[in-house]
């Protein structure tokens, strides 16, 4: 397994990083689309937890078991396997309320506080540096090795029951508070409650790690019959934000025929439509794709990501210059998101528009610093100026942000001798140099 973004058909970017599972890595799923639809969804739970929707990041976490989790307090992590069984907003929903609930009852920071070991402390601390990386974007995080082991990172993402008692009451007044059916709590349970009696080996991780019992399920359907369902006049934007993450992840993982024959399931033409764009340039045919995304976005102009789709599409068919042009247009129309400007610059960079794509790069730095694909594009593009110190430091914050340090403490010390002593960009280089000098100094 090589540990580096990959740009997978149709715009989904996967990520790798070892996370509590030694024998196999876990993929995180990033694409600015599925992120804002996600995060759409999950911004009335958030408000309603007290947590803040442009900090908590929604991630997807590429696994097909039914599973959902935390490890700090800035993003949940949900499998693409429990979304694409949910059946409607409500139930993602419900999964976010519960999740938020642990963050915001303190239930990750007091673990964080009562370790003891320091060890296990300094493994786990490892993973949430991780972790915060993902959720700042990109590929850099997700190609750290976290030093956890397996056994000790189930310790930590397995809740007690008292635990999931007050995340499911907490996690119930949430969506009260929203406005978000109670309906679709009880039918997350339902879908785990045959889960328990199964060995442990068969079980979906989310029982292993969240509890089930009949108490918590007759719990939360008194609270249901008490209270009675309240439903937002915001629940149709919900939805429709639910089928497009859902439509754009399963036509991503799943094969094209597959995709082609449920086009209407999401009951929106405009996503039906993007989802046989994927489908249709997952099996070549990129006239038929761009004819299918052209009509989504003369259906909605002004979606961004739409844009987005277009220009994955042109990109990865070596068609430059018209990738530049539609990712330039989503640039146009949500400049502050560093996904989108990384696309931007890349395709500037692929059309040879090396001035150009320069300053967007940097853009999407300054916005997401921890995209390591971005940096990659942008150490080609100061390299490609002839700005070699630049260059050298660039490739070594994403060395660094990688966890090779041995490597990159050899481009920050090549970086410090290139560029201005005392500058802002040799001070970058010489706290790289430092690190890769404190972890050469723990290994001996």
């Amino acid at each position: 397994m090589t540990f580096h973004p990959v740009a997978r058909l149709a715009s989904i970017m996967i990520l790798t990083f070892a996370l509590a599972l030694p024998a196999r890595a876990v993929s995180l799923l990033r694409d600015a689309d599925l992120e804002y639809a996600l995060a759409q969804v999950a911004t009335p739970v958030l408000k309603a937890a007290g947590l803040s929707a442009s900090r908590t990041k929604i991630l997807v976490v590429d696994d097909g078991t039914l599973n959902a989790f935390v490890i700090g307090n800035d993003a949940i992590y949900i499998h693409s396997g429990l979304i694409g069984r949910m059946e409607n907003a409500a139930m993602l929903q419900a999964v976010i309320a519960h999740e938020a609930a642990h963050i915001a009852n303190g239930h990750i920071t007091r673990r964080m506080t009562n370790m003891g070991n320091a060890r296990t402390a300094a493994g786990l601390g490892m993973a949430l540096a991780v972790i915060a990386a993902a959720a700042g974007g990109g590929e850099a995080a997700g190609a750290i090795a976290v030093g956890t082991q397996s056994a000790a990172m189930r310790a930590f993402l397995t809740h007690t029951r008292a635990e999931e008692s007050s995340a499911d009451q907490s996690g119930a007044r949430y969506l009260r508070s929203a406005g978000i059916p109670l309906s679709g709590m009880l039918d997350v349970f339902r879908l785990f409650r045959g889960q328990e009696v199964l060995s442990a080996a068969r079980q979906d991780p989310y029982v292993r790690s969240h509890p089930l019992s009949r108490d918590r399920l007759r719990a939360i359907e008194g609270y249901a019959a008490a209270y009675g369902d309240l439903r937002s006049a915001d629940s149709g934007k919900w939805e429709y934000w639910f089928a497009r993450a859902k439509g754009k992840l399963t036509a991503y993982q799943r094969r094209p025929s597959w995709t082609l024959n449920r086009l209407g399931e999401s009951g929106y033409a405009d996503v039906a439509l993007m989802r046989e764009a994927m489908a249709r340039h997952q099996n070549s045919q990129t006239r038929r794709a761009l004819a299918a995304i052209d009509k989504a976005i003369a259906m909605r102009p002004s979606d961004p990501f739409y844009y987005d789709l277009k220009g994955q599409i042109l990109m990865e068919t070596r068609q430059f210059a018209a990738a530049a042009n539609a990712h330039g247009r989503a640039v146009q129309l949500r400049p502050r998101d560093g996904l989108l400007q990384a696309g931007y610059g890349r395709a500037l960079l692929a059309s040879g528009n090396v001035n150009a794509a320069l300053p967007a790069l940097e853009r999407a730095r300054s916005i997401d610093f921890r995209d390591g694909s971005m940096l990659r594009d942008l150490s080609v593009a100061y390299a490609r100026t002839g700005n070699k110190g630049m260059a050298s430091l660039v490739t070594a914050e994403r060395y660094a942000l990688r966890g090779s340090l041995e490597d990159a403490g050899i481009h920050a010390k090549r970086a410090t001798g290139l560029l201005p002593e005392g500058s802002g960009p040799w001070q970058r280089a010489h706290d790289v140099l430092l690190a890769s000098e404190r972890a050469a100094k723990r290994k001996r």
